[in-house]
């Protein structure tokens, strides 16, 4: 990392701007910017980028993912502390964890390949299926073996979403400099996601029981699937299309 210059980075390419046919001297005027004018561009590009429906039918997704995900982990270790005892449930909490992340690694790995070949959309509709079964899955036993097994498929859904909203991004964002826009962007929508997943799950798990709040967090992934399934294009296309149009 030492060894590379800044000079030797092409900060347009960087952020997947499309440079081809750009005027050498449009660099210069933008570092003659000043700040506001560069926060002006700024907004106009989020502006743009938000003009995009497919964009924010992904930010949608994303949320709701987060939703439906981010309280299961909290749940199951609030139960086995309740079941196990407090040292028990930490053994048993990272085993699920080592477990998860084990799973994640296989399935990040193989999903690169997998959306080339069959599109983003197959695999992120297979993501929310996978956490619509979770939730239901996580209610039938309480036997830490068994959630053990369901919390594998933690890294199923994590390992997908984490190549696929990726490739998903830079889909949407091919030539347009906005992709480090959209990544924060969708970060964003993760941690609204996940903080209205452990607010209300919480509060339902109080108040009626952790089973019902599990229930409630496989149906906002049904319902997410289904949001996924009919709003949602296949970005792949897109972005061939962008590359056959600029050959």
């Amino acid at each position: 990392m030492l060894r590379i210059k800044a000079a030797d980075i092409d900060f347009d390419v960087a952020r997947g701007a499309d440079t081809e046919g750009a005027a050498p001297e449009e660099s210069a005027t933008q570092k003659s910017q000043g700040v506001w004018s560069g926060v002006k561009n700024l907004l106009i590009g989020f502006g743009q980028l938000f003009k995009q429906k497919p964009v924010l039918i992904f930010l949608v997704s994303a949320v709701i993912f987060h939703f439906a995900n981010a309280a299961m982990v909290p749940l199951i270790t609030e139960l086995l502390g309740k079941n196990q005892g407090v040292d028990q449930a930490i053994l048993f909490t990272s085993g699920y964890m080592v477990a998860s992340q084990f799973v994640f690694i296989i399935v990040a790995a193989l999903s690169g390949r997998l959306a080339s070949k069959i599109g983003r959309k197959p695999l992120f509709l297979f993501a929310f299926a996978a956490l619509a079964a979770r939730g239901v899955l996580y209610t039938l036993s309480r036997n830490p073996a068994a959630l053990i097994a369901v919390q594998c498929m933690d890294g199923l859904g994590a390992g997908i979403f984490g190549v696929v909203a990726v490739l998903i991004i830079a889909d949407l964002t091919k030539g347009t400099g906005r992709f480090n826009a959209a990544q924060g962007a969708i970060a964003t929508a993760q941690g609204i996601g996940a903080f209205l997943s452990n607010a209300v799950a919480g509060y339902i798990a109080h108040r009626a029981g952790a089973n019902t709040a599990f229930y409630m967090l496989g149906a906002i992934a049904a319902g997410g699937l289904i949001f996924f399934w009919l709003l949602m294009p296949e970005t792949k296309d897109v972005a061939h299309g962008k590359q056959t149009a600029a050959a």
